[in-house]
């Protein structure tokens, strides 16, 4: 479980690829102090499990499934991530609930910057946009946002919007980010509960009422 909040930009030194998984090691001092291993970390969103490490770097393994659905699948050597170690109970809260299990990947359409901010709009695929809403909590690359606006229901392309200050910039890869770049992206877990809860009322209210053996039909 993390919080969202990047604890450094890391670094991808070396990606070991086989027919469908990978092991990659990532340099982050921060990542590591402490960490053991079978330890979570969050890398750019995706949280992976540390089967080695030294003083600044570890290695985590990632399977195919995860490959398919991040943007680890073309993650190479040089590569700037996000990374956070697993929140630590009785700490603060300081963004949102954020588990690591990424919904899929969104495409940056447009960025807009402002005196000392920038907005930065994002793909969203049909199938998550009723997850997001204005005003709430979304993890993009492992950073807890706000969404500060949302496309319209009726709109064909949905999209969503963040507003990103200086800190963020500065201290996340979404700083270097622009059009066309791909991001991971997770949307709230309550969203996603209610979703599922909705899905399965809604089905079990359509599927016919069972009449046991014996039972009147008039009673």
């Amino acid at each position: 479980m993390f919080t969202g909040i990047v604890e450094e930009m890391g670094e991808v030194v070396a990606v070991d690829r086989s027919t469908d998984a990978a092991r990659i090691t990532v340099r982050g001092p921060v990542a590591v102090t402490g960490a053991r291993h079978g330890d979570s970390i969050s890398v750019s969103g995706v949280c992976l499990t540390v089967v080695d490490r030294t003083d600044e770097t570890f290695t985590v393994d990632v399977m195919a499934e995860t490959l398919r659905m991040s943007t680890l699948n073309d993650v190479a050597p040089g590569r700037a991530v996000n990374l956070e170690r697993a929140a630590e109970v009785g700490g603060r809260l300081g963004g949102h609930i954020v588990q690591g299990h990424i919904d899929g990947t969104a495409t940056i359409l447009d960025v807009t910057d402002g005196s000392a901010w920038r907005v930065v709009r994002f793909s969203l695929a049909p199938e998550l946009a009723p997850l997001v809403a204005r005003k709430g909590s979304i993890a993009v690359d492992g950073i807890s946002l706000t969404v500060s606006d949302v496309s319209p229901p009726a709109e064909t392309d949905q999209w969503f919007e963040v507003s990103l200050i200086p800190e963020t910039l500065s201290a996340t890869t979404l700083g270097a980010r622009g059009v066309g770049d791909t991001v991971n992206i997770e949307t709230d877990i309550v969203a996603r509960h209610v979703e599922r809860m909705l899905a399965l009322r809604s089905t079990a209210e359509r599927m016919p009422t069972i009449q046991l053996a014996g039972e009147r039909s008039d009673a």
